[in-house]
């Protein structure tokens, strides 16, 4: 039961992280439009990751079942995977490079779980149908639908001053900041909650895969108060150095992004908030010239998606073999 009472802990913990770190993603759009303060936006972006525990629990399904043989889940594997992938998250904060926590949740599942069972736990065909084709496709897809809509937006006010545009849209942008916050949080909030399931079903607290209310609540408020304190190297990056956003331009991602969580959080995709919000800064960036993204910082952020599964699957097979000794 102690051993319980650490894992499910320490899941808090890494949802409250989440939101530390991932606070990024729904306010760096409108802090770097300067539409609204840092303290702002972040209050905004908390009360939406909270609202946003409202919208289903596909996304825990796939994570708490879909990944790896849920049969072998237990503490000492979920510690490893939490804190072999805690070990990446630090070193891509400390470079304010934003990272995945859907990546070092579902790489850490996969490497406390070899280190565990061996290859054979792995869930092969839910990792390449609903981890890596989206993995892939997602930030592809933000960047074509941001650009779209960024270049309808330009076209529909062509003959408007662009300074009054800008003024309109102020507005707007904490719409879209919101609602990208909500989406955020219907997406990444569940991710916890579907491990925290699986781990009180290997104990026998539940008798089926059912995500408990408290269980929502309970990942939903950390990961809210994470984003209350927020990430700010990482919001250095996204909101300036990546590219220069006006407001509409900041409309026009936070639209964009928020789509594309929504449409895979009801089918049960885990994917990264970060990537798609990524991929939308820099097709909103793209429409004034290619040359407007920052495509150096770019690659950098790019590195740091591709290396962040095996990075915390090394770590959390290193975790668990560390953790066997102890417990």
């Amino acid at each position: 039961m102690s051993l319980l009472l650490i894992t499910l802990g320490v899941l808090i913990l890494f949802s409250f992280w989440n939101g530390f770190t991932d606070a990024a993603n729904a306010i760096s759009t409108i802090i770097g439009t300067r539409v609204l303060s840092p303290i702002r936006a972040v209050a905004l972006a908390a009360l939406g990751n909270m609202l946003g525990g409202l919208f289903g629990i596909a996304v825990a399904t796939t994570i708490g079942r879909g990944i790896i043989d849920s049969n072998i889940i237990s503490g000492e594997l979920v510690l490893a995977a939490i804190t072999g992938g805690m070990i990446w998250d630090v070193i891509t904060w400390f470079f304010g490079l934003p990272c995945s926590e859907s990546h070092v949740l579902i790489g850490g599942l996969v490497g406390a779980g070899i280190a565990s069972a061996g290859l054979s736990v792995v869930n092969y065909d839910g990792i390449i149908n609903k981890v890596l084709i989206p993995m892939i496709f997602s930030p592809l897809l933000a960047i074509v639908i941001a650009f779209l809509i960024t270049g309808l937006v330009i076209w529909a006010f062509k003959k408007h001053n662009q300074r009054k545009i800008n003024k309109h849209f102020k507005g707007l942008q904490i719409v879209s900041s919101f609602f990208l916050s909500i989406m955020h949080g219907s997406n990444d909030g569940q991710k916890v909650a579907g491990i925290m399931t699986a781990v009180l079903l290997s104990y026998g607290v539940i008798a089926t895969f059912e995500v408990p209310l408290w269980v929502i609540l309970v990942s939903y408020s950390a990961m809210s108060i994470g984003t209350f304190f927020g990430g700010w190297r990482i919001v250095k990056t996204m909101a300036f150095r990546m590219t220069n956003l006006r407001p509409y331009q900041g409309f026009c991602a936070e639209t964009g992004a928020a789509l594309i969580l929504g449409g895979t959080s009801q089918f049960g995709l885990p994917v990264s908030t970060t990537h798609v919000i990524s991929g939308s800064i820099m097709g909103v960036g793209a429409t004034s010239r290619l040359s407007a993204v920052r495509w150096k910082v770019a690659r950098s952020i790019v590195w740091a998606w591709v290396l962040t599964m095996p990075a915390a699957a090394l770590f959390a097979f290193i975790m668990f073999n560390v953790i066997r000794i102890f417990i």
